[in-house]
């Protein structure tokens, strides 16, 4: 079998590793440096896009209260995240399934499934938390280019792997998946755990309810899908390593 594939696999990776110092800056919300090269203002233009394609194929939710609720929890944690300077959006979608996202654009959906489920505000402050934690951490961007510099390395590969190119699609696409995208999706999503409860406290919302919130979240979830190979964590462990932070806070 022969070297090249690997030796040009190598060659790229070291040259995109390279480029990427100077893509690399630091997070002060994370207390980390992240690999970002992606264009802010790009990734704003796409997400406003996909919200008015969200709201002209999906029901939204008429309900006074319901969108009074999540704009008075949105607004609070907004300010706690000290991002007032831009324009906040919210809109709650009919659907019996309990989701939430977020948009780099500043806007918010949640579904009438989870209003359901958080049975107070605090809880409902948990999930908003969250998704603006995602907004602070520039996770969007972070993992858009993430995801470019794998596909860029696995592209070059396959267009000169000749014969092994089969091979390098099938393993090499899964491993970087498995071992890359994945792995730092859970920590994205981790990450927003913890900054979403303190946005939680300084809202003046209980930090210790998004427990009570993750663990209702985990008995209704029916799914199968180890951790490994999901974007998300599994529920045991955050909730584990979410009661750990917010013990050492010493919140309650």
């Amino acid at each position: 079998m022969s070297r090249k594939p690997l030796l040009l696999a190598l060659a790229i990776t070291t040259t995109v590793l390279g480029a990427g110092v100077g893509a690399c800056a630091y997070n002060e919300a994370l207390g980390r440096s992240q690999f970002v090269f992606v264009d802010d203002s790009a990734l704003i233009q796409q997400s406003q896009a996909a919200w008015a394609e969200t709201l002209r194929t999906q029901k939204v939710s008429n309900n006074a209260t319901q969108n009074a609720r999540v704009r008075r929890v949105g607004d609070r944690i907004v300010q706690a995240a000290n991002l007032t300077n831009r324009p906040w959006d919210y809109a709650v979608f009919e659907d019996s399934t309990p989701n939430a996202f977020v948009l780099p654009s500043g806007h918010i959906g949640v579904t009438t499934g989870l209003l359901g489920m958080a049975s107070n505000d605090d809880q409902l402050a948990a999930v908003i938390g969250h998704e603006v934690g995602h907004v602070v951490a520039r996770h969007a961007a972070e993992r858009a280019s993430t995801t470019q510099t794998a596909g860029l390395v696995l592209g070059a590969v396959q267009s000169q792997a000749g014969d092994y190119g089969q091979a390098v699609q099938a393993f090499g696409g899964l491993g970087a998946q498995l071992g890359v995208l994945l792995p730092f999706s859970r920590s994205h999503e981790l990450e927003a755990d913890r900054l979403g409860v303190d946005y939680m406290a300084a809202a003046g919302y209980k930090p210790s309810e998004s427990l009570a919130l993750w663990r209702a979240m985990a008995a209704g979830r029916q799914s199968g899908t180890p951790e490994f190979a999901s974007t998300h964590p599994s529920d045991q462990t955050r909730i584990a390593q979410l009661q750990q932070y917010i013990a050492s806070r010493g919140w309650n």
